[in-house]
């Protein structure tokens, strides 16, 4: 849907000065409220890990303007508000606040929770621009600790699933709507709990609440001082600017390829293929992204939601981008976007989600890049470890627990210019890892190692990046969750490069007499690989050791 004015502004040149006021204007409303969302939250989630994303929404639900925050979240959240919108279009009146994190309604995986706010005009008749902030909570109920079970096959058992949630109606919290929402519901399933920390997560939603309202106040000031007519008129230049910096790209890329139809296809490490055929019509400067030939739906989590699609494509047109602009929905305008039904890009109701929002996100990026050929793979990762406890007991009763989680970097993939930076977080993800102080002191762990895996990146003229090493000792028995990829599969070099390694996850277990380990080490402890994607309850002294994939190479060692 776009604006009536539309047609309007497209006669008119926008000014140079305007256009860059504007958009550093409506990205300063979106900084402030992250920097409002961080200081007031309590989680270290949000606090110090940073996995949230603030944005700024136009009356039809496009993305205007946002900080740089998590990629992955930006393109999806959209899709979320214009869900939203369809939901509730003659209902919601100033004061109200929705909530929602279904990846069937715009979102990502489950822990991931959007906080949607309408912005009404002085009068309180008109909505002039969505707020919107998504974070990810530690835990959201499920069947384990962390809300990111690495053998999940179903969506329940991710946690609570919320479609739309008016979590505050005309200024009243509901929070008896909210505790039903996270605790009764999930609960209700085999094998599940309600979220085992309701009030770190109420603390957090209300902080994500009070940052929307900050961005209202600052849309406010905008209106205030150029008028709504100006400020909606730039919000269509923005956009259109963004357009029209994409359709060059896609004109510029046919040169330097030298054809007009480009491919790819990488593979997760289940071997489901990610296939891309891209057809560019260069008088247009438009483009056809055609995942055909994507592996059908899997029976694990590494299900994307559709709105994951379109994020991974609209970061990897982002990235290539030469010019300094907002990433906003401008930049889907010229492609089109073909998404095979029943695959695993496009899965059913009931899929299990987690894993396709933050791994295969990344190998769909890697593929579009590959395609483009702009650079090697990166790690293809985020190493997603989980630990904590409470929840349903044996017996069926629920004991109050907590949960952790964090994202692990690797290598980054070189390209025809530069070489691939060393432990980063790559591509769809942008958070930071646990501070090691910080993690040591809010919970039952003991960080061993933490530096770069060295000889991880690919060798080639542009070396790839480095993966990570980070070991862990739990000081109390817990459970312990990893789901990662590229345990199987390299991620890959262009142009003569050489691949980099692979991750590995191992478990040194402390051998003990009452688990029947009576042979006698020096160590005395057993490494035990356990995959990608493995849940192990860990005794005390346990220890996890992660080691991440580095980047692939671009280019043939230099002889």
């Amino acid at each position: 849907m776009s604006s009536p004015n539309d047609a309007v502004y497209r006669n008119r040149r926008p000014d140079p000065i305007l256009l860059t006021l504007f958009a550093n204007r409506f990205m300063s409303v979106a900084e402030a409220m992250g920097r409002s969302l961080q200081q007031t939250s309590i989680s270290t989630n949000i606090k110090e890990r940073l996995d949230f994303s603030c944005a700024l929404f136009a009356p039809d639900g496009d993305l205007v303007a946002n900080a740089p925050f998590i990629p992955i979240h930006l393109g999806a959240m959209s899709f979320a508000v214009k869900h939203q919108m369809r939901l509730h279009s003659n209902d919601l009146k100033d004061g109200d606040v929705l909530m929602v994190n279904s990846p069937h309604a715009g979102g990502s995986h489950l822990p991931d929770i959007t906080i949607i706010t309408p912005v009404f005009d002085r009068s309180g008749k008109d909505i002039i621009f969505f707020t919107a902030s998504r974070g990810h909570h530690a835990d959201i109920g499920g069947i384990l600790p962390g809300s990111m079970p690495p053998t999940s096959v179903n969506l329940f058992q991710e946690g609570a699933e919320i479609v739309s949630f008016k979590i505050v109606d005309g200024g009243i919290f509901d929070k008896h709507g909210l505790y039903d929402y996270m605790i009764e519901k999930p609960s209700q399933y085999p094998g599940c709990s309600g979220c085992r920390n309701i009030r770190d997560v109420e603390s957090d939603l209300k902080a994500q609440i009070a940052a929307n309202y900050k961005g209202i106040q600052l849309i406010h000031a905008i209106v205030d001082d150029y008028g709504l007519e100006t400020v909606q008129e730039y919000m269509y230049h923005i956009r259109a600017n963004a357009e029209m910096s994409v359709r060059n790209l896609l004109r510029d890329v046919t040169k330097r390829i030298g054809s007009n139809v480009l491919s790819a296809v990488d593979y997760l490490d289940d071997g489901s293929p990610i296939c891309l055929k891209v057809e560019i019509d260069e008088k247009e400067g438009s483009a056809i992204l055609d995942f055909a030939g994507t592996g059908c739906e899997v029976r694990g989590n590494l299900n994307a939601p559709i709105s994951v699609v379109h994020s991974a494509v609209i970061y990897s047109m982002r990235a290539m981008l030469d010019t300094d602009i907002p990433l906003n929905a401008g930049c889907l305008v010229p492609l089109q976007v073909k998404i095979p039904p029943k695959s695993l890009l496009s899965p059913s109701r009931t899929a299990a989600v987690c894993g396709g929002n933050v791994l295969t996100s990344q190998r769909i990026v890697d593929v579009v890049l590959k395609a483009f050929h702009a650079a090697a793979a990166s790690q293809g990762c985020t190493n997603n470890l989980t630990f904590g406890a409470g929840g349903k007991d044996k017996d069926g009763n629920v004991v109050a627990g907590w949960g952790y989680y964090e994202t692990i970097a690797g290598g980054s993939g070189a390209g025809p210019t530069w070489h691939g930076t060393d432990g980063v977080h790559t591509h769809i993800t942008n958070t930071r890892i646990g501070d090691v102080e910080i993690l040591e002191r809010r919970y039952p762990v003991m960080i061993h190692r933490f530096g770069l895996r060295q000889g991880s990146g690919g060798i080639g003229k542009w070396r790839g990046g480095e993966g990570v090493v980070r070991e862990i000792e739990f000081l109390e028995p817990m459970q312990v969750s990893i789901l990662s990829e590229r345990r199987a599969r390299q991620p890959y070099g262009m142009e003569g490069g050489g691949p980099a390694a692979m991750g590995r996850n191992t478990w040194i277990k402390k051998l003990r007499e009452e688990d029947g380990d009576t042979e006698e080490s020096e160590s005395n402890t057993r490494e035990i690989n356990i995959g990608g994607k493995a849940t192990v309850w860990m005794g005390k002294g346990d220890k996890l050791l992660i080691e991440t994939p580095g980047g692939g190479a671009w280019g043939a060692p230099d002889q």
